[in-house]
């Protein structure tokens, strides 16, 4: 049976599970503590990411969501304890502002999907978090601390995640290899740049975005907040202005 979850080891305490079977190619990441493991984002939740995570960790596992997007918050339907910005929780309670029959077309969009799913009952996921974070905050899991970086852009409460002791960053949809999204109503270009220019200033090892290519650097940042910056000054960082290849990575706004 084809699988549709892809296990990565990162570290001896660190997995990046991944849904290559979609053409968004979205990647979730468990970080283990002494004391409790955190999930970034939880997929599509097509199928049961819960299941994965139980083999890699015996602690408690609190979600978190990088946005409250259905790519991000699909599997958090498993998870009871988890976590979301202040600035989207209305997107938890019924505020999204796309339909469900649109969110379901791009659910089953370029998607190899499993035998027999039928996406009519797909929903997205609504819930009160039991922590609301926010800019600055820590999450410990023991061991381990986290430290939340609002980073608003491609939606208004986007978070990094910055893990200072490891050096690793947590990009979200904010850094990725392929097209930035910058052009929903819902997204805002002039903060996407000022959210690169945040993250650009931490001392960042390694780099984990939540889609496509896990072969990113650093440097990624530096050349996506030099791209964005040009843009600006030729008056086009606004919605409508078009998309922009500048290689490896291209932005739509």
């Amino acid at each position: 049976m084809k699988k549709w979850f892809t296990i990565d080891t990162i570290d001896e305490d660190t997995y990046c599970i991944s849904e290559y079977r979609h053409w968004e190619e979205t990647h979730c990441y468990l970080l283990n503590g002494s004391e409790g493991s955190l999930l970034i984002d939880t997929g599509l939740g097509i199928c049961d990411i819960h299941e994965e995570v139980e083999k890699l960790t015996d602690r408690p596992v609190t979600a978190v969501a990088t946005h409250i997007h259905w790519d991000h918050i699909g599997g958090h339907k498993y998870f009871p304890e988890f976590c979301a910005h202040e600035e989207e929780l209305d997107w938890l309670s019924g505020g999204f502002p796309l339909s469900m029959e649109t969110i379901r077309g791009m659910v089953i969009d370029r998607c190899d999907l499993p035998e027999g799913y039928d996406v009519s009952g797909y929903e997205l996921f609504q819930g009160k978090p039991t922590r609301v974070l926010r800019d600055g905050d820590v999450i410990d899991i023991g061991g381990r601390r986290i430290e939340v970086c609002h980073t608003p852009g491609h939606s208004p409460g986007h978070m990094c995640f910055w893990e200072k002791e490891r050096g690793y960053l947590f990009t979200g949809d904010l850094v990725y290899k392929d097209t930035l999204f910058a052009y929903y109503p819902s997204t805002d270009p002039e903060a996407y740049l000022a959210s690169l220019e945040r993250i650009a200033a931490l001392p960042a090892r390694k780099v984990f975005p939540a889609h496509h290519s896990l072969d990113i650097r650093p440097e990624i940042i530096f050349r996506m907040r030099d791209g964005f910056r040009e843009l600006k000054e030729a008056g086009k960082l606004h919605h409508g202005s078009g998309t922009f290849d500048y290689g490896d990575w291209a932005v739509w706004l």
